[in-house]
């Protein structure tokens, strides 16, 4: 299907995004693995990650009541059925399925799936065999799964019936898998927006992964347009009570099956809708790259902090006598070992782990027997997170290195004033006069403001640009040029576009008041276009402030943003 085959320019971009995923399993297995087996980490608190978790497709989770098509949304992208589907209006689905990629179609029983070494579903043994005898894969040779696995889940039902006969805990169930998935897809039918008890808890178990969270409103096309607006406030309305949140997720609005779309007035609405889920789709890769780092960052913060634990409780130890009285003095004085630890360190509590669920593990254990605090294998570790991680991410493209293909011309066509206005003159698609390599460094710079989807607020990108020491007036237009969109946020490619005239500003160039063609980023030229700049704008993170205010930096201290 063309929907995910993308470019080869995007092809070559996701290839770059695995080649990155081999780095981090390497970086793992030399240096946080034998910090792990030293310390107990893997049997005190996570198990230790292999190489299926690592080479593991984007996984994306499908969950949602009964009868809202799931299985059909999954038929739709694969345009056609898998083994082991079955659609209808009841409810069919009875079973936690993966659809995988093989070459053979078969259908893997959930006790021979959880047992694969080369399947990242292993973990799924602790629920059982009543739970394993409702889990299974399905294997296509389809061109879509080659890039990404979907898991299908049973339709939640309401009252009492969704629990007869089941012995396994469905919220664990789900946590797990959410746990281990890069999109979260919650499907609601137009004509059926309740949420029943169950689906309710595990919404409420999800919110420790808000940013993969996305919401369907499937066969939309069946009411009318009037109707829809309804449909999507009340949508709105139950979720936000379920979740306690005034964040509003993001919702896509469309048909999701084979079916052409019924007249109802907003057919360009839903194409448009399919358009950007499938976009979202073929990003998959690169987010998935990106969630293992983030991921593997957490988990090497807690690694660290598990061995000082470990090392001090053993430093804590008699070498001879009283060593059952020291380990139960040890026990009941917890609280200040893990004060000590912080304190010491300097580390912040949120990387602790739960004090009880500690204690609980490592009771059974004789701490005279922990190995000793080891500060080279420390010093190693935040080596990772200072130094391996970073260049990591720095292997990773812009979001449009291709625009810089013909680079080699581009700034001899820039004749003359760099802020020249909007002209008649001819301007190659390809081109974007920031260079590659300046480009690398703006995008590590950028995921320093912690973007959310994608995007920085006013305030984080202002913390950043303040450094440069320019004036507030100075400022305020450099926001206005780069909100090419005027959403109020910037993304990757509008925070480099910041940065670069920061620092034409900085070379003593003034900032004009409208954007040159070459300086807009290729995916947004036929928007900046249409519209000049705005004027100053009062909305901006630089609206507020003096004219020609100081910046947070002082009067002799470098500009050190870049």
């Amino acid at each position: 299907m063309g929907w995910f085959t993308g470019s080869k320019e995007e092809q070559k971009t996701q290839e770059v995004y695995f080649s990155a995923i081999d780095g981090l399993k390497k970086l793992y297995k030399s240096k946080i693995l034998p910090v792990e087996e030293m310390y107990k980490f893997g049997v005190l608190n996570s198990p230790s990650l292999t190489d299926a978790d690592f080479d593991a497709k984007p996984q994306i989770l499908l969950m949602g009541q009964y009868s809202v098509g799931k299985t059909s949304f999954i038929k739709f992208l694969l345009e056609h059925d898998f083994p082991g589907s079955h659609i209808g209006p009841e409810p069919t689905t009875d079973r936690f399925m993966a659809i995988m990629h093989g070459q053979t179609e078969r259908v893997i029983p959930g006790n021979a799936l959880a047992v694969a070494a080369d399947k990242p579903f292993r973990g799924l043994a602790q629920f059982g065999t009543a739970f394993l005898n409702k889990l299974s894969a399905s294997q296509c040779a389809s061109p879509i799964l080659e890039n990404i696995t979907f898991v299908d889940t049973p339709g939640i039902l309401s009252g009492q019936k969704q629990t007869i006969g089941r012995q396994y805990d469905f919220v664990r169930v789900a946590e797990w898998f959410a746990e281990k998935s890069d999109l979260i897809l919650l499907l609601f039918d137009a004509h059926k927006l309740d949420i029943s008890d169950e689906f309710k808890r595990v919404i409420v178990s999800l919110k420790g992964h808000d940013e993969k969270i996305r919401v369907v409103l499937n066969k939309a096309d069946t009411v009318e347009q009037q109707q829809l607006m309804r449909v999507y406030g009340a949508l709105m309305w139950s979720l936000g009570k379920v979740t306690m949140s005034p964040e509003v997720k993001r919702v896509y609005i469309s048909s999701f099956w084979d079916k052409p779309f019924k007249a109802t007035g907003n057919e360009d609405l839903f194409q448009k809708e399919r358009d950007d889920l499938f976009k979202e789709l073929r990003e998959l890769p690169r987010n998935a790259a990106l969630r293992k780092i983030n991921d593997l960052v957490k988990r090497t913060r807690y690694v660290k902090v598990h061995a000082l634990i470990i090392g001090k409780i053993k430093s804590m130890m008699p070498s001879m006598w009283g060593k059952s009285g020291a380990q139960q003095k040890i026990m009941d004085n917890m609280t200040d070992v893990f004060r000590q630890v912080q304190r010491e360190n300097h580390l912040p509590f949120g990387d602790f782990p739960d004090i009880e669920k500690f204690k609980a593990n490592i009771q059974d254990y004789d701490f005279s027997a922990f190995p000793k605090l080891d500060m080279r294998m420390i010093e190693d570790m935040d080596a990772v997170l200072s130094k391996d991680v970073p260049r990591l991410m720095n292997q990773f493209p812009t979001e449009r290195e291709d625009a810089v293909a013909a680079m080699g011309g581009a700034s001899a066509g820039a004749a003359g004033n760099p802020f020249d206005a909007f002209g008649g003159a001819s301007v190659n698609p390809a081109e974007w006069s920031i260079p590659a390599s300046d480009q690398a460094k703006y995008n590590s710079i950028f995921q320093t403001c912690n973007p959310q989807n994608g995007l920085v607020s006013g305030d984080a990108a202002k913390a950043v640009l303040l450094k440069s020491r320019l004036d507030f007036d100075t400022l305020g237009k450099v926001w206005n040029l780069s909100d090419i969109d005027e959403d109020g946020y910037l993304d990757k490619e509008e925070f480099a576009v910041a940065m670069h005239l920061c620092h034409k500003a900085m070379a003593g160039e003034p900032v004009g008041s409208k954007l040159p063609p070459l300086l807009v980023p290729p995916s947004k030229r036929k928007s900046a276009q249409a519209a000049a700049a705005p004027a100053f704008d009062p909305a901006d993170p630089f609206a507020t402030q003096p004219a020609a205010g100081p910046s947070s930096a002082g009067p002799g201290e470098p500009a050190t943003y870049c």
